[in-house]
């Protein structure tokens, strides 16, 4: 049979699927070499792979072995942030990506309260996941502790601290910060404020960080907790304390369309009397009035990154050769960049 030439992008199992005639999870057995499939049906998948030239996932390949065929989005968050900030849903984006071609579900398991905790225990200690991506973790939860202790693969996004011993995805959040209160000081803005996420997050705290390490004079900080109500607090205080700040950087896009209401309120401009940069460069940056200056983070591909780091780790330790070497620790930090819009 002649292998019918593609353009640019690689087959992915759907198409082999549609070009067999069957499945999504049969050119999965067939691939993966399962016994249950007959022998005409196993024929027109392999005649499909020919023909597209499909390349199987190598780390998908060894993942047939796995139990569950199954891995966890843990949120350790209420529902109701999760839904609220667009960070979640590109994170999610990026690892449906990842998983496209490969066998596993992913079940997404929020993790903010007491009961939540004890059910997604139950599912941990059954081992009922192969593998686990963790988001949102504040510095002292126990629970990526609790992962090592079953031996459960695990990736985090964001580091808990400088000194976290799982995997971890994350973007510069410091050089964010950085570029962010430079590009205000090139305006020549000379009061610049700051708007922090949840301290506990190690992502905020670095952000905090580089804002310190840039400022010129005494800095200016507020501290708060990444949502739109959160922002206009901590605007609110900012103005009671310094009046004649002439700029904001805050550590979010939400916090940051909270403190543009409250700067509106007060009758003060944007940019004319106060410049205002977010973080995320979320839709809500780009919908704002004006546009909002935002340093832009690779959430999705985060979430891919994340994705791919943990399927090598359940495929190798499938595979029986343990923890890939060099992932256990290690630290993966994504470039931002600042995207200059009006209100700066």
């Amino acid at each position: 049979m002649t292998r019918v030439k593609r353009g640019a992008g690689r087959p992915t199992l759907e198409e082999v699927a549609s070009r067999a005639g069957v499945g999504r999870g049969t050119v999965s057995r067939v691939i993966n070499g399962s016994p249950k499939v007959s022998p005409r049906t196993r024929a027109a998948v392999e005649a499909a792979v020919l023909e597209l030239g499909y390349v199987p996932n190598t780390a998908a390949r060894a993942l047939a072995a796995n139990r569950a065929d199954a891995i966890a989005l843990v949120v350790p968050e209420p529902q109701t942030r999760f839904f609220a900030e667009p960070y979640f849903s590109d994170i999610v984006l990026g690892i449906g990506s990842a998983l496209a071609d490969t066998p596993l579900q992913l079940l997404l398991t929020f993790a903010g309260g007491e009961r939540e905790r004890g059910r997604l225990a139950g599912y941990l200690d059954a081992h009922r996941v192969d593998g686990v991506l963790l988001v949102a973790v504040h510095a002292d939860d126990p629970l990526p502790d609790r992962l090592a202790e079953l031996g459960m693969p695990a990736v985090i996004s964001g580091p808990r601290s400088a000194a976290e011993t799982l995997p971890s995805v994350d973007s510069d959040n410091y050089g964010g910060a950085v570029a962010a209160v430079r590009h205000l000081q090139s305006r020549g803005r000379r009061r610049i404020a700051h708007i922090t996420g949840r301290l506990e997050v190690y992502g905020a705290e670095r952000r905090l960080a580089g804002y310190r390490a840039s400022i010129e004079g005494e800095p200016l900080v507020a501290e708060s907790d990444f949502t739109e109500e959160g922002g206009r607090r901590a605007m609110a205080a900012l103005l009671d304390r310094a009046p004649g700040l002439d700029a904001v950087f805050a550590a979010s896009d939400l916090l940051a369309s909270g403190a543009r209401h409250t700067l509106r309120a007060a009758g003060r401009r944007i940019p004319e009397d106060v410049a205002l940069i977010g973080f995320d460069d979320s839709a809500i940056a780009r919908h704002l009035d004006p546009p909002l200056t935002s340093v832009s983070q690779p959430t999705a591909e985060m979430g891919r990154v994340m994705t791919r780091m943990l399927l090598d780790e359940i495929a190798a330790r499938a595979a029986g050769a343990g923890t890939p070497a060099g992932t256990a620790g290690r630290q993966t930090v994504l470039a931002t960049r600042l995207v200059v819009r009006e209100s700066s």
